[in-house]
């Protein structure tokens, strides 16, 4: 017997100014792919000491195309904990044995701690389920699925976009046609005490649910760190009610995105997928705004903190998470994938992790404003001409914005 080790090394870029990167992908007028990755190869050399790096490392090794072929396991004796168990449905009690792995974990703020305490934890009970949404009349199954992620208390938010850029049932391009079956679905978790005081809406929730049929719910605490549990229920939840949607989108409750335009986007690009006998790549196509050679941020005091012992290295290219779509098919690898990538408190950092061990390189589209228009342009519908998404919007401000693009625009 021969045996042939070869050792693979890779050295994140340094950071630079800004720290906003666009990855170079293809955009809607191009067909040319982004750089990295260009094949599913899974990085095995980590950088070590962090947490994150060192419970993914042994996934990694476990779950390496190249090296499960072989049966081969790796094990860090140093970690007594496995990463693999997860609580029982509906009950995952915190773990203080994480702590002992953070040197600093006393000094990190509540909601890091929170987080490394049930990072363990991803099976959830359903408190609000929709089994039947993705079909519609005749059975016909959603060409576009919209998965917003939303808060108990925020009614206006969802009732905004019901009437406007979230309205379910078929509806025509801009370009006219065919009706595409789209529809809307919220994604909420628990609003908890322990997150402060809240007023109990859970009985409005309930008519609320009730009325409409398009909130789906998880027993877990909804705060910013758990949003990626979202993501993670949400893949079991497709791929157990709506396996054969076409398109998904996900994102916030706080934007506005220009729905008939991004039919036309999607049944254009497909076409040309199609056309040119590209349909591998289509089924693992992704779009957004894509960030790339992106770094943790390492003050304390800010929302996206993220400790040196927590996690080390740069990020994997990522679409912004305020809004992201990807294809079905795509979607029921994801939620393969995430069984094997250790949960991070960021989710669009998370998604991009998954991409990353797909060999999955998100497209980047400049129609996606996930960090708005400039100031100057935000009022004229003019400017809103090539936008797919733009981020932040106000309730008030999504119906303003819908009424005025039901006009057809002037001599722009």
């Amino acid at each position: 017997m021969v045996s042939i080790f070869v050792a693979v090394s890779y050295s994140p870029p340094l950071p630079q100014l800004p720290l906003h990167f666009i990855a170079t992908g293809a955009s809607a007028n191009s067909e040319a792919s982004a750089s990295h990755p260009l094949r599913p190869f899974w990085n095995l050399k980590l950088e070590d000491g962090a947490l994150w790096n060192r419970l993914q490392h042994i996934w990694d090794r476990e779950h390496n195309p190249i090296l499960n072929g072989n049966d081969t396991r790796y094990k860090d004796q140093s970690l007594e904990i496995q990463p693999q168990e997860t609580g029982k449905t509906g009950a995952c009690e915190q773990d203080e044995a994480w702590a002992s792995q953070l040197p600093d974990f006393n000094t990190l703020p509540e909601q890091m701690k929170d987080f490394v305490l049930s990072m363990h934890c991803r099976r959830y009970a359903i408190l609000m389920d929709q089994p039947n949404l993705c079909f519609g009349q005749d059975s016909e199954t959603a060409f576009l699925l919209m998965a917003v992620k939303s808060q108990v208390g925020n009614f206006e938010n969802r009732q905004a976009i019901r009437e406007t850029w979230g309205r379910s049932g078929q509806i025509q391009g801009d370009g006219g046609g065919r009706g595409w079956f789209v529809r809307t679905v919220f994604l909420l978790a628990r609003q908890d005490t322990e997150t402060g005081p809240h007023p109990d809406l859970s009985a409005l929730l309930k008519l609320e649910s009730s009325t409409h049929e398009d909130i789906l719910q998880w027993d877990f605490k909804d705060t910013f760190f758990n949003l990626t549990l979202k993501d993670v229920l949400f893949w079991d939840w497709l791929s157990k009610h709506c396996p054969h949607v076409h398109f998904i989108f996900k994102g916030d409750d706080d934007v506005f995105v220009r729905t008939k335009a991004l039919l036309d986007y999607l049944d254009h690009v497909g076409v040309q997928k199609t056309h040119k006998n590209k349909t591998k790549g289509w089924d693992d196509f992704i779009v957004g705004d894509v960030i790339a050679n992106a770094w943790p941020n390492r003050q304390p005091d800010t929302k996206y903190y993220i400790p040196e012992s927590f996690y080390k290295g740069a990020y994997p290219a990522y679409a912004g998470g305020g809004g992201v779509v990807y294809t079905g098919a795509l979607a029921m690898r994801l939620q393969e994938v995430s069984h094997w990538v250790s949960l991070f408190p960021i989710d669009d950092v998370y998604l991009g992790m998954c991409l990353h061990r797909l060999g999955v390189s998100p497209t980047h589209h400049s129609g996606f404003f996930t960090f708005d228009l400039p100031e100057d342009l935000r009022e004229k519908p003019c400017a809103y001409h090539n936008v797919l998404l733009v981020h932040k919007r106000t309730p008030k401000e999504m119906l303003t914005l819908w009424k005025e693009l039901q006009v057809p625009p002037q001599q722009c």
